[in-house]
């Protein structure tokens, strides 16, 4: 995949245009994806007594987007087409989101997260489309933007979901996510996609990517990350915070709280990494989401409840755009974008694994004793793979 058209950028007038549906269409799509995310594993919880249905349910989510992004990625350069992937991505969102607010079986649900997980593989997509609107050497500040407009979303999604739950139960925050999915599709319909030459893939490349050390490990570690995250702050804490006396709109305030500590947690890294150095930010996010799942695993009340998503947004905030970053940092400029689909699909696998390993755990032994397992192998994990990815590149240095 190519991340950034080298073609001639349209002129300042309509270039603007398209930025602005563009990020309009992000904006949108991400809130419907968010919306109901902080009271989901509640909802599920509603329709089966099973911790493990809850888990497998909400594991979905990451499981389809592992297994369809890197391919949606090759077949849109393939067919030098993107924008009709777009849009059947965003009317599954709004389908998913249907399918699980008018649902009566937790079955339904299921299929409703399954869709809402392979609508959510067009995150690549949307990048490379946005990157395409800016000169080649303003692709890190395009992508940026985007990914700021994306936490935008979410936050504005997740900082919904109490308000739509006390006004109108849960199905409300479901249909709010459909009719937000509609808007993002009339925003993305009036904007015009030259077909770009078909580029066949080679999966020769592909399979060269997946054995590199330097792009697989810092991979490994991200879906680590993602393991902890979706395992408690969108899988098990929310029903853990409700089991504390959290009322809909606390719950949605934690997932919220997290989301922005995130941010920060990202600007931070961003602004002191020379300073302080890549490694020693990353064994930081692995402490302190190791911290974040202990003060989950021992904590009776709610402020334990925030301290803990405090510590686990602040972690993935350092974390996630470092091995991001690691993931493509020695790869050639032709080969960054299928990379970035790689990264994408491994720690996707993360996103699979916490919330269905978590829900099995915590039917079987109890919530507390689940978060200690998950900051065990968090520490376990996340501090071997960060020991071993710097072995690589120490090694790789000239």
């Amino acid at each position: 995949m190519q991340t950034v058209n080298q073609s001639v950028v349209p002129c300042k007038a309509n270039r603007n245009l398209l930025i602005a549906l563009n990020m309009l269409v992000v904006f949108l799509y991400w809130m419907a994806q968010y919306v109901y995310m902080p009271t989901l594993p509640v909802y599920v919880r509603t329709k089966t007594d099973n911790l493990a249905m809850v888990g497998a349910v909400l594991a979905m989510y990451g499981l389809w987007q592992a297994i369809f992004r890197l391919p949606l990625g090759i077949v849109s350069d393939w067919l030098g087409w993107r924008k009709p992937f777009i849009i059947a991505c965003i009317l599954l969102v709004g389908a998913g989101a249907w399918l699980m607010g008018t649902a009566d079986s937790v079955t339904q649900i299921l299929i409703g997260r399954i869709f809402t997980g392979i609508a959510a593989s067009t995150w690549v997509l949307l990048i490379v489309v946005f990157n395409s609107l800016f000169p080649p050497e303003e692709a890190v500040r395009a992508t940026s933007l985007l990914t700021l407009v994306n936490s935008l979303g979410r936050l504005a999604g997740t900082a919904s979901t109490g308000f739509l739950n006390e006004r109108g139960g849960y199905p409300l925050a479901f249909f709010a996510a459909m009719f937000c999915s509609l808007l993002a599709l009339a925003a993305l319909l009036p904007v015009k996609e030259e077909r770009r030459s078909p580029k066949r893939p080679t999966f020769e490349g592909i399979f060269r990517l997946i054995l590199r050390r330097d792009v697989l490990w810092p991979s490994l570690l991200g879906a680590v990350i993602q393991h902890v995250i979706w395992g408690t702050t969108f899988g098990f804490l929310p029903l853990f915070a409700k089991q504390v006396g959290a009322s809909e709109v606390m719950q949605s305030a934690l997932v919220s709280l997290n989301l922005l500590i995130n941010i920060t947690g990202n600007l931070i890294a961003t602004a002191f990494l020379k300073r302080i150095g890549l490694f020693r930010f990353v064994y930081a996010s692995v402490m302190l989401l190791a911290v974040g799942c202990g003060f989950a695993a021992f904590s009776s009340s709610l402020p334990g409840v925030f301290i803990a998503q405090c510590c686990l947004g602040f972690g993935a905030g350092i974390g996630y755009p470092l091995t991001m970053g690691l993931s493509i940092r020695e790869v050639s400029e032709a080969e960054r974008g299928t990379a970035m689909g790689l990264h994408q699909a491994i720690y996707a696998v993360g996103m699979f694994s916490g919330p269905w390993l978590s829900g099995v755990l915590a039917n079987h032994f109890g919530l507390s004793p689940m978060f200690a397992a998950t900051g065990a192998t968090c520490l376990v994990c996340g501090l071997f793979g960060t020991y071993w990815v710097k072995q690589i590149f120490s090694h790789s240095q000239p």
